[in-house]
């Protein structure tokens, strides 16, 4: 009967469906052709989305399109570039430290792309950068989100886990820092080898001044992190001190927001977690059919029988993460994989903290990698530019990706280090 699961599935994949419709469909189709009562269906889709710390989602969706309707945006960039305007490219530097500091507000890569993508990537065109270049930097920087804290898919990991939510905050803050200096050093060459433009230096005035423009919305990122990890409130506790924040932000100190954009941010973060809740759900229905076939035991046996070197282990499972990644959303893949490789890597001694940083990773560079990156799609499309020249100009931010990964799973000091040396 799995084969008629996987079969349905793949199918509707292929078929361009939504990947929550494709788990539904599937699960759907096994039970009626297995006779298994359908009440079965809301049993576990309730239990699947029955979480407490998953009522966090919601609020850091809608902190975030709060922060981002009140102008944010435009504040990081213009303050980035007033630190990093006057390199050669520094419109490509501007575009990864912008994305590496909304990332503490979106939490996701595809959101990040969406958002900074709509105003670097003409922005970028207009001064004379390539078009394929300005695509393909701003969907690898976006790849930076979903690592540094706080991070959706991280919460997703502790929930299917039982991990500390605040220790894989932590954790991914290291292998996102390292991430973004990389991409830096990639556009670094690359500008200085196709001439790329610079702007005037700015004073110091003019850095401070910005800089204090920015800073009420940077602060929102640092009460969520340290709020967390200090024990003072729970994820959950901390999206909606998340929500009062930004609302005040918004329409006291930036004063973009009012009643009609707040209705607005409020509609969509409805839709967003709606469809996000729904993947969940069918998610959940998804694993308690291969749990009941065996399938996490059969897939560990096999690993296993294969090799039980680590490192072994470990390259196995980052070939599958981003073969997935490419064309499978990150927390739907991290939702069906996660908690089977997870039994995997425990077996062959991998530390649970250290394995969630790497199958984030993995699975956000998939997002980025030729032919199918959604992040790819996303970013050709704002800057109406083939995909096939946005995945080639996208090939070295790639290679420094991968370089980054092999580096985090080699070396579990840079995940590990942060959380053993504040929370232990």
């Amino acid at each position: 009967m799995i084969i008629v699961l996987i079969s349905v599935f793949v199918i509707c994949m292929c078929l361009r469906f939504p990947i929550a419709f494709s788990l539904g469909l599937s699960c759907l189709t096994y039970f009626v052709f297995k006779g298994t009562p359908l009440v079965v269906v809301p049993l576990k889709m309730y239990a699947g989305i029955d979480v407490f710390v998953l009522l966090s989602i919601p609020g850091f969706i809608i902190a975030g399109n709060l922060m981002n309707q009140g102008g944010l945006t435009d504040k990081i960039i213009d303050f980035c570039n007033h630190l990093l305007g006057h390199v050669r490219g520094g419109l490509s530097y501007v575009n990864i430290s912008a994305s590496m500091l909304f990332a503490g507000i979106s939490g996701t890569a595809i959101s990040d792309t969406a958002s900074l993508g709509a105003v670097m990537i003409p922005a970028m065109k207009k001064e004379g950068y390539d078009s394929d270049f300005s695509c393909a930097i701003t969907a690898s920087s976006s790849t930076v989100g979903p690592i540094i804290p706080p991070s959706l898919p991280m919460i997703i990991a502790a929930t299917l886990s039982g991990l500390s939510v605040g220790k894989l905050f932590l954790a991914g803050a290291l292998p996102g820092l390292l991430l973004g200096l990389g991409l830096m050093l990639v556009a670094y060459f690359v500008a200085k080898k196709k001439n790329y433009p610079k702007h005037q230096k700015s004073t110091p005035l003019q850095i401070f001044k910005s800089f204090t423009d920015t800073f009420w919305a940077l602060l929102m990122t640092l009460i969520i992190l340290f709020g967390i990890i200090g024990g003072v409130f729970t994820p959950t506790e901390a999206s909606v001190v998340a929500v009062l924040y930004a609302l005040f932000i918004g329409i006291f100190v930036y004063k973009k927001l009012n009643l009609k954009n707040i209705s607005v941010v409020i509609l969509d973060s409805m839709k967003t977690t709606a469809s996000l809740m729904i993947l969940v759900g069918f998610a959940n229905l998804f694993g308690f059919i291969l749990i009941t076939e065996q399938i996490p035991q059969r897939i560990s046996e096999q690993i296993l029988l294969f090799t039980t070197n680590k490192y072994a282990v470990l390259l196995l499972i980052n070939l599958l993460l981003i073969v997935v990644g490419t064309f499978m959303e990150t927390i739907a893949a991290l939702l069906i994989l996660f908690p089977i490789l997870l039994k995997v890597a425990i077996q062959v001694d991998v530390e649970p903290i250290h394995f969630t940083v790497i199958a984030v990773l993995n699975l956000i560079i998939g997002l980025t990698t030729p032919p199918v990156g959604v992040c790819l799609f996303v970013a050709s499309s704002i800057g109406k530019t083939p995909i096939g020249k946005v995945s080639k100009a996208g090939l070295p931010f790639l290679g420094i990706s991968i370089l980054v990964l092999t580096l985090v799973t080699l070396l579990p000091e840079l995940s590990l280090f942060l959380p053993n040396l504040i929370m232990d």
